[in-house]
């Protein structure tokens, strides 16, 4: 069975058992050598939508799903796979029992531009359901957004 790891709104486990509802959470680590970033704000409902880039010095909190292949096809609908939204790429997760190979959708699309307060609240109660550590969290919480009149 192939392993997700989500870095985005998907941390929620309530959210993913929407979605992807055989698919169980395996556990979370961090993606090393990557950090998040927004992009494709011309794409997004409110802004800039959530994406990794590959940095040597920073790291990225993610929660580990276990994903059938039937799951896999609606996830790709709710990311805009299809869209070309996001993409899938494969990545290794640093977890505390090794290293875990795992997909994950990036944003196919340019770095740049802010997201909304509302989408970042999303992401840190999703981090915060998730367990990731406070300071994790808070960065989330006080990161740049786009003001209401932009």
């Amino acid at each position: 069975m192939a392993q997700y790891a989500a870095y985005a709104s998907n941390m929620d486990p309530e959210q993913m058992a929407g979605r992807a509802p055989h698919s169980p959470m395996r556990g979370t680590g961090w993606l090393a050598g990557w950090r998040l970033t927004f992009g494709g704000q011309d794409k997004g409902w409110d802004g800039a939508l959530a994406t990794v880039v590959e940095d040597d010095s920073e790291q990225v909190f993610v929660v580990i799903y276990d994903v059938p292949d039937w799951d896999e096809k609606e996830l790709d609908a709710w990311e805009g796979a299809a869209l070309n939204v996001y993409r899938k790429i494969r990545v290794r997760v640093q977890t505390l029992d090794g290293d875990a190979l795992c997909w994950m959708y990036v944003l196919d699309d340019y770095e740049g531009g802010l997201p909304s307060a509302r989408y970042l609240g999303i992401l840190a109660d999703a981090a915060e359901k998730a367990g990731a550590p406070d300071d994790y969290v808070k960065d989330l919480r006080t990161r740049p957004c786009k003001s209401l009149g932009d």
